[in-house]
């Protein structure tokens, strides 16, 4: 299949789904289209059991494939994605939760890596480093799915920043992480060898590198839109930076997603109000709010049909059932420990410890990240617990987070 007929299948399927979710399901878009999505691919299995001649196991196999579902989100719409989301971030509000944000955002991806690395080793008896590759894979919190559900959460401004800005930013932070540990566990093809001197080398290559080109590119488009007063001129610009900017990082090897947020939270930003007249910041607003919606749909679209790159088997499923309570576990530390610190210094709600936790959503970051990995014996294994876990997340935790946060996250922090 051509890139446009793959396109044209996944936005049909979206909308398809979409309208079904609406009519009779009513949930939240995305885990509604994931849900129908899953469901119809559990119904094409259920038939190719029963009539195996028919042979749409194969053909749907061949069909998942093609999309490519790790290159498409990790090369393309990954940096969309993480673009919108900042774009509703403010700095200002931002700067009032920085250290919250950097801590989550770093020690946190690191606890929480080696806690679920550590598990995973001894559910499953893998090498220890291969098991914190699986650890990173599955620490960042999908910015997709949080800031989905903080919409429909309502909460203080605070809390709601915490938790987005470290999203944004783990994001990033994790999937540098995950290039490391790929790199020193699997030190074949492309993939980055050496030892810990050159990984702590990649690693600020990466995130700094990534970090500099987003303001760097962000500011540069900053002043090209003081120069100019057209809200479809300046709309493309927007584009550009978005889909420019990432692939420049990628051909720079350095941080994309980075400087995605990066870039996305200066645009955002109160500073752009005076190169944009109120035409085109609603303008801008809306076009980005339409294109996070509709990527949305197809990435959980992507994720129900995955089910058919996966080799389900008892062993694996019992890993994956476990893992979704080794990856709360991992969370909680990532979100307790942070905070724990910080509490000497400023003050936080009683429910900012269960909100964080519950509310740190796995999603296609994760599948993607584990479709990436290089072939091995234990890439098989990784995929299906990856999976589990983040079905689990996003249905579960996802329509569940919403009243959790209502409940416990109104008290002033």
């Amino acid at each position: 299949m051509t890139f446009l007929q793959i396109s044209s299948a996944l936005i049909v399927l979206a909308g398809a789904f979409a309208a079904i979710n609406s009519i009779f399901l009513r949930l939240p878009s995305a885990i509604g289209i994931l849900i129908v999505s899953l469901s119809a691919s559990f119904c094409l299995l259920c038939v190719d059991l029963i009539w195996p001649s028919l042979g749409l196991l194969t053909i749907m196999h061949k069909a998942v494939d093609g999309f490519e579902f790790s290159s498409a989100l990790l090369e393309g719409m990954l940096g969309l994605l993480l673009f919108a989301g900042a774009l509703h971030v403010k700095l200002t509000d931002l700067k009032a939760n920085w250290r919250v944000v950097l801590l989550m955002a770093t020690m946190g991806v690191a606890l929480s890596t080696v806690v679920a690395g550590v598990g995973f080793s001894w559910i499953t008896g893998a090498p220890l480093m291969i098991a914190l590759v699986f650890g990173a894979l599955i620490s960042p919190t999908d910015p997709v799915a949080v800031l989905g559900v903080l919409r429909a959460a309502n909460l203080k401004k605070s809390l709601e920043t915490k938790i987005a800005g470290e999203s944004l930013f783990n994001d990033g932070v994790g999937y540098v992480v995950f290039l490391v540990l790929v790199g020193i566990a699997f030190p074949v093809g492309d993939a980055h060898g050496g030892g810990f001197g050159d990984a702590t080398k990649l690693f600020l290559q990466e995130a700094v590198g990534g970090a500099l080109l987003g303001i760097a590119l962000g500011w540069g488009t900053y002043k090209i839109m003081t120069k100019i007063d057209d809200y479809s001129v300046e709309v493309l610009l927007t584009l550009a930076l978005a889909f420019g900017g990432y692939q420049l990082a990628m051909w720079m090897h350095i941080s994309a997603p980075i400087m995605a947020v990066c870039a996305g939270l200066l645009i955002g930003d109160e500073l752009t109000s005076h190169a944009m007249s109120q035409k085109t910041r609603d303008y801008v607003e809306a076009f980005w709010k339409l294109i996070d919606e509709i990527l949305n749909a197809v990435l959980f679209l992507m994720i129900g049909l995955e089910v058919f790159a996966i080799a389900f088997s008892m062993d694996a499923i019992i890993a994956g059932v476990l893992s979704i309570g080794l990856s709360l576990l991992a969370r909680l530390v990532a979100v307790f420990v942070p905070i724990t610190l910080l509490r000497p210094f400023r003050e936080f709600s009683e429910g900012i410890v269960p909100i964080m936790t519950w509310g740190g959503l796995k999603g296609g970051i994760s599948v993607a990240l584990a479709l990436s990995l290089p072939d091995s014996e234990w890439k098989p294994l990784i995929l299906t617990v990856t999976y589990i876990v983040v079905l689990f997340s996003i249905i579960v935790q996802g329509l569940t987070v919403a009243p959790l946060a209502r409940r416990v996250g109104q008290k002033p922090n």
